[in-house]
């Protein structure tokens, strides 16, 4: 099986300091998981190379890792990290989001359920609520195309073969979905667990 590795590199709205924050994600390409990132308040890519080599040291080297065509991920420092790891380097045509489509999604959800919402204070406060958010996102959220399991559970079980190749279809074998509704983010399961507290 072959493993593939996608980032991004995703300018988040400033904080209230007007400072403005750059995020880098890795994620595992067939499960989702976020392997490592990384939070700063410049454009260069050391940030970008210290979460790439962390997620190869934690979790080994792809075989192709995939990127858009940003800066950090096209010079010397971050190309070079990969190709010292004996990784092949895939890039975005230009202007192709859809190439890129699961670390994209990934972004979305990470403005919209939490940093549009929290609205951080500055970089210290945004480093915390968005660590915790991943966590939710790779332990608790639940996928469909991943057959109603968490990103970091299919990861860890090393079954990704068996998932979709777009993020929001529906594997071939429908499997029964959990009692309970999926749960979108980590303040919607905090509703559920009130709400399922109360009923009981």
């Amino acid at each position: 099986m072959m493993s593939l590795a996608r980032s991004g590199v995703y300018r988040a709205p400033p904080p209230a300091n007007d400072n403005d924050l750059e995020a880098m994600r890795r994620i595992d390409g067939a499960s989702r998981a976020v392997l490592s990132w990384r939070l700063s308040n410049t454009m260069d890519a050391s940030f970008c190379v210290e979460a790439v080599e962390e997620a190869l040291a934690r979790y080994g080297r792809p075989e192709i890792f995939n990127t858009d065509q940003g800066s950090q991920f096209t010079g010397a420092a971050f190309t070079s990290a990969l190709i010292d790891a004996g990784v092949r380097i895939s890039m975005d045509g230009r202007g192709r989001w859809m190439d890129n489509v699961f670390i994209e999604r990934l972004w979305r959800s990470l403005k919209h359920e939490d940093v549009y919402l929290k609205g951080y204070a500055d970089g210290l406060e945004a480093r915390t609520g968005i660590g915790e958010w991943l966590a939710f996102y790779n332990e608790r959220r639940l996928h469909q195309a991943l057959g109603y399991r968490a990103p970091m559970a299919v990861f860890r079980e090393g079954s990704a073969a068996g998932t979709c190749g777009h993020v929001d279809n529906a594997p071939t074998a429908k499997p029964n979905p959990p009692s309970r509704a999926l749960t979108p983010c980590p303040q919607e399961e905090q509703k559920q667990q009130q709400t399922e507290r109360l009923v009981a």
